[in-house]
């Protein structure tokens, strides 16, 4: 494992002091764990986004508990406000009155001062809102390239979408690949559904998913070079054959992982939020955007968390529709809204080649999948929204 090099030196003295005292004991060297800092703020964590579910909302703002540890006897404020000190565990409650506050925790005693911070994100304006999300789209335009219809909802497959609207008022981001191999690029599909394309924005927005489906994983090792040049090729050709009212800045990029140095890149092109799954596969955290084990276990129990070396919020998906049975759509979701660090915003997405008969891992059932899920998330009070639109999906 790489160290860094000013305590690499250190490493090597203790191994070697370790070693002649195991050569004098007989015994094997032993290596003391670091030691704990002398004060840390565990809650809330460092980019949390809290809302009402959080704390006491007010006129005044949202008053938070704030919990950690520090030295045994120490005298502990956070930003002033004195805290309640118990052996080595502290508390206070405190006031968030701006977006995003930084809670400075300091303790005090007759061995020195010492202090921790974190930063949080106050979603002033939260409500219960959802976010329907269709990956890995490009069968529907090379559908309508090829049928020639008179209208975009001649396609089945947008008739679907526009009927879950108009039943429920459900939006949607359908994210599109450039091509689908040699039968179908993007340059082919015609611009003269353009009226269509902006009378329905306002339900229906396109945007950046990556070049195509294949290879998986296009942008894990990728560049921030060619993940930008591949999303502007899009971005390009959703502008002239739908126009601006339809195009909307990516918040999922294909797999879920990118370069840590793509992050800031992304926000040139307009990103503001991005999705994906935070969970582990064979015992490795995947589909986090290259984050570490730390981050992504909290984005697992949590709906987002703000990266603000880049200023992107980061949305964990709550179900995968393609995945869920149609009998445990329900059995999913409904946890998430027993949890307050899950309930407010639902993150719903699919991926369309499981609606195409002709694709091997065709899902019949597919529409009423997704009527199941939407249905519940309206008849439990959430409204849906696009997550690049304010402060994901809510009033900024």
């Amino acid at each position: 494992m790489f160290r860094p090099a000013m305590h690499r030196r250190r490493f090597l003295q203790t191994a070697t002091a370790g070693f002649a005292a195991g050569s004098l004991s007989c015994t094997s060297p032993t290596f003391a764990a670091p030691p704990r800092p002398v004060i840390e703020i565990e809650y809330p964590y460092h980019g949390a986004v809290l809302n009402r579910r959080h704390g006491l909302q007010s006129a005044d703002g949202l008053t938070i508990d704030v919990r950690g540890r520090a030295w045994a006897g120490a005298l502990v404020t956070i930003n002033g406000v004195a805290a309640d000190h118990e052996g080595d565990r502290f508390r206070a409650s405190l006031v968030l009155r701006d977006k995003e506050t930084d809670l400075v925790a300091v303790a005090e005693n007759a061995a020195g001062r010492q202090e921790a911070r974190v930063r949080v994100v106050w979603d002033r304006h939260s409500e219960p809102r959802y976010r329907f999300s269709i990956d890995d789209n490009s069968f529907f335009l090379r559908d309508i390239f090829q049928k020639g219809y008179d209208s975009l909802f001649d396609c089945w497959y947008l008739k679907m979408l526009r009927d879950l609207n108009r039943k429920y008022g459900a939006k949607f981001s359908v994210n599109i690949y450039y091509t689908t191999g040699d039968d179908f690029r993007l340059p082919q599909f015609p611009d003269r559904y353009r009226g269509e394309w902006r009378d329905n924005s306002e339900w229906l927005k396109l945007a950046f998913h990556a070049h195509a489906d294949k290879p998986d994983r296009p942008y894990q090792d990728a560049p921030p070079e060619k993940l930008l040049a591949d999303l502007d090729q899009v971005a390009e050709q959703i502008l002239r054959f739908a126009g601006p009212e339809a195009y909307a800045p990516p918040t999922v990029i294909h797999w879920g992982m990118t370069r840590q140095s793509a992050l800031q890149p992304l926000t040139t092109r307009g990103v503001k939020a991005l999705s994906g799954y935070f969970r582990q596969m064979n015992g490795v955290w995947d589909v986090n955007y290259r984050f570490g084990d730390e981050i992504s276990e909290y984005l697992s129990r949590h709906d987002a968390w703000k990266d603000f070396d880049s200023g992107i919020v980061f949305s964990r998906v709550d179900i995968v529709g393609n995945s869920v049975p149609l009998d445990r759509i329900v059995s999913t979701l409904e946890p998430q809204i027993k949890d307050p660090d899950t309930a407010e915003i639902l993150d719903l997405f699919t991926h369309e080649q499981y609606f195409w008969p002709f694709y091997r891992n065709y899902l019949p059932d597919h529409p009423q999948r997704l009527d199941a899920a939407i249905r519940w998330v309206t008849d439990h009070g959430y409204k849906p929204v696009f997550f690049h639109e304010g402060f994901l999906g809510g009033r900024e």
